[in-house]
Order: C-alpha cells, then structure tokens, then sequence
C-alpha cells in the first residue's frame, strides 16, 4: 500500500478489498502529521481517541469507509471535536450535536481525527491566526501563504497529510487555497449542502461548505455524500438530475466558453495569471469546446461593497454575544475589531440593501451567462502572496477588504459567484517558473453544477495533475513567523 498513490476513493477501495485497514491509514495520517506539519502548522486540535474509537465501534460502509479526514476549524461543528474557529475568543468551544454536513461526513466512513487552521472569523485570503501562534504556511514554498480561509485544508492536502479536507467557502475560501495549493476546489451552487442546526444560511446565503481535492472525483463523491438541504433549512439548491459521480462518467456536450484574462471590470492581472488562461483556453479549444473573449458584464464594484457589509455584520454577530463585556481588543483581532466597527455604523435598513444588491448582482450575471455556458477566468490575479501580506495586523476593514493593497485587487474573481450563488470551481493547471500553483477558475449558471463537474473531469482526464506533488516536508529547516 502506497498512501501517496491514491487519492481518498482509492484508499477506501484499498480498505474495501483488505489491502489496508483503517487503523492502518490514520496511523500513516498522524505520522505524517507529526512530520510534515511543524512546517507548515495546518493541522490542530487533533483528537485521536476519537478517531481510533469510531473505528473500533465499526465505520459506516459508505464510500470513504476507513479513509483519515480533516474537519475545518470554522463550523463543522462535531461531537467530540472542539474548534477555535480561528480566534482566541472561541478557543475550545464544545458542541452538543454534529451538524448535519458533520453527520453525513461520518455516514461515510470517513475517520475523523481533527481540524485544519483558519483566519479568524473565516474573513482572509490567509491564514494566520493568532489562536495558532504562528502562520499556515503554504507547502509548495514556505515563504508563501496556501490562501484562506480555508487554509490548513488546503496546505493539509498538499503536503499529503490527507487526500482530501473539509473546506468552505463565502468568497472563495476554497478556490483561493486549491489554486495556491495545486489542487481542485468546487464551491457549489448555493444552498447546495446543509446548513443546520446551528446555522440557516451563511453571510446571506453566500457561504458554503465544500472540500479541497487531489481529484475532481474525490470532490465528487464527497459532494453526492453530502448534497441536499436538512430539514427547515430556508430555501434549497435546484436538485441535480443524476448526482456529480454521474456527471463525471462522460464528458459534457460540446459548450460554449467565454475566456476572460483581465479582472471582470477589464483591469490586467500578473502574466503567470494570464498565461494560464490563455493555456487553458488552448486545452479547452483542442477538446473540441467554443472558445471566444469574453467579460460578465455587472456592477461588479457594487457587488464586493455590499458584501464587505454584510460580511462585516456576519462577523459582529459571531463575536458580540461572546465577547459577554470583555474588551474586544484582548480577545480577537485587528481587522475582526474593525469589522465590529463597520457593522455598528449599518442600520437594518442598509444591511437589506446590501441583500439587494447581491441579490440584484444575481440576476445580472444570470444574464451575462446568456451567451456562454461556462466562463474560464483566473482565479487569482496574483500568484500567492508572501506571509504576512494579509495579516489581520490593521484595523481598518474596509481598506482591508478595498484599499488599493487589500484583498479585492489581490483576488477579484471568486466573490462574483459567492455573490451570485453560482457553481464555479479551480483547476490546478500552470506553476509559475519559481514553482508555485496558479488555479484557473470554471463556472457556469445557477444549478448547472453536473456540467461544470463534468468539464473539469474532461479536462482533468485530458491534462492529469495527481501526481505533482509539493517538495518534500518531512523535518525541514523552518523558516522564521513573519
């Protein structure tokens, strides 16, 4: 048995016909965490008790059966796991119930075993956490960050601790660490997977739960193990026709493509950016795919202003309550201080606005999916960035978010489909010459998720990336915390 050549189906198809046990895999997982980890400080609050006796107790025959997985330290609330969710504030809170997502995850056989880091309140495009004493480093280049939120899942993956993590997404928290990571990320249509019990929708339905890929299989199954809404949940995702493992039997029907090398309101991005859009497009072509220029038109800046705001009054709601009195300043961090201190200058009235608009922004790029069935963009418009870079160090969360060196010049295209509740996924398919990933993101309309799955298996099939792998971690000379 190697772990390193299968991606998490193979492995459960190991344990299903003998060639490896389960107490066997984690053993090879905590290994490596024990290894690989100290380099890049991904993975936390590891619970191996719990994990060793849900094997003991018998692991559901589902499609995972045996295979060793990471919960994101940000929801995912599960019995017997305690989270951080990325703050002092929360440190070690407890959970009564699993929530639904954590449920069907178990239903699947998957051995549970611990948590991956995350930004506080989930609100970075880097993880680096003060809850953690250090940042999470990207495995591809420890100077480099592997993106956020879902950060630890993404660095996890990539240095081969697990096959595949828990992830999620509210403005491209998985597509950011799958493209700075060199693996597959698929945020789904929303409302795609279940919210509840704790939970009726994220940051007005724009956040969702998912998983960072070796394979677009992987991500497959694991999305058919945990698609549809709970019971009560507020709205639910168009139901797919046959499930993403049906989807990915046989390519798509020939599609129209609309490619877009610049950001969406035409500014120009890096060339490694650039460059793998036009190579991707090249692929795309030579599949047989309609390749034409093409740039969603919408009120794009209206759009991310709308979700600063909303995302602001997400992440005041999470820490009011627990704060209980105490001085925000000696519990959480500077950007989540600010954040607390945007949302208070919102009434009512201009939290529903800013609903509108992004519901507004639906329609528009519903519309601009007219003419095209899917459109391949960057997903970054920058390679990943140096540690540090987007620290929570500031307290200003609006030039955080905005200011010319904040994050929405650094990543410009994943917010688009948070917004619009659109599928769209990255594809890890170009390095630059110094080593690292860049993604390039697929999407298509509203609930065509199976045809956007499909595509990225046909292009997966047609350009492999499996076996490329990160340098080597194992007792590294670790650089010192920026």
């Amino acid at each position: 048995m190697s772990y390193d050549d299968h991606d998490a189906t193979g492995l459960a198809e190991l344990v299903e016909a003998g060639r490896a046990s389960p107490d066997e895999l984690l053993d090879e997982a905590l290994t490596r965490v024990q290894s690989r980890n100290p380099a890049i400080n991904a993975v936390v609050l590891v619970q191996e008790d719990r994990a060793r006796e849900a094997i003991r107790k018998g692991l559901p025959r589902g499609p995972f059966q045996g295979v060793p997985f990471l919960l994101k330290d940000l929801g995912a609330e599960a019995v017997g796991f305690p989270s951080h969710s990325g703050s002092r504030l929360h440190a070690d809170t407890v959970w009564p119930e699993d929530s639904a997502l954590v449920a069907r995850l178990r239903a699947a056989g998957l051995v549970i075993f611990g948590r991956t880091t995350s930004p506080e309140g989930g609100i970075g495009p880097a993880t680096e956490a003060a809850v953690y004493r250090g940042p999470t480093r990207n495995p591809w280049n420890l100077d480099h960050t592997p993106g956020g939120s879902s950060g630890g899942a993404g660095a996890a993956v990539a240095a081969g601790i697990v096959p595949a993590a828990h992830g999620s997404d509210g403005g491209g928290s998985i597509r950011i660490p799958a493209s700075n990571c060199g693996l597959f990320g698929f945020k789904a249509t929303r409302a795609r997977f279940p919210d509840g019990p704790y939970a009726g929708e994220g940051w007005g339905g724009m956040a969702i739960d998912g998983f960072l890929t070796r394979t677009v299989r992987d991500s497959a199954a694991l999305m058919d193990a945990c698609e549809g809404a709970d019971a009560g949940a507020p709205y639910v995702a168009p139901p797919l026709v046959k499930g993403y493992m049906a989807a990915i039997a046989r390519p798509p029907e020939r599609l129209r493509i609309g490619v877009c090398d610049t950001t969406f309101t035409g500014d120009p991005v890096d060339k490694d950016c650039a460059e793998a859009v036009h190579e991707a497009a090249k692929l795309l072509d030579a599949l047989g795919h309609e390749i034409r220029p093409y740039r969603p038109k919408a009120d794009h800046d209206g759009m991310i202003r709308a979700w600063v705001d909303i995302v602001a009054c997400g992440t005041a709601l999470g820490i009011r309550s627990a704060l209980a009195g105490r001085p925000a300043e000696d519990w959480i961090e500077p950007v989540s201080r600010g954040a607390l201190a945007h949302a208070a200058t919102l009434s009512g009235e201009d939290y529903l606005d800013a609903i509108g608009r992004i519901h507004a922004y639906g329609r528009q790029m519903a519309e601009a999916f007219e003419p095209i069935d899917i459109l391949l963009s960057p997903v970054m418009a920058e390679p990943p960035a140096r540690i540090g870079r987007f620290a929570h160090r500031s307290d200003d969360y609006v030039d955080y978010r905005l200011g010319p060196h904040g994050v929405w010049p650094y990543s410009p295209f994943c917010t688009a489909f948070n917004a619009s509740g659109q599928p769209a996924a990255s594809l890890p398919l170009h390095w630059t010459a110094g080593g690292l990933p860049v993604g390039v993101q697929l999407a298509a309309p509203f609930g065509k998720d199976e045809t956007l799955i499909a595509l990225c298996r046909e292009v997966e099939m047609a350009r492999p990336w499996f076996h490329r792998r990160s340098p080597p971690l194992d007792k590294p000379e670790r650089p010192d915390a920026a």
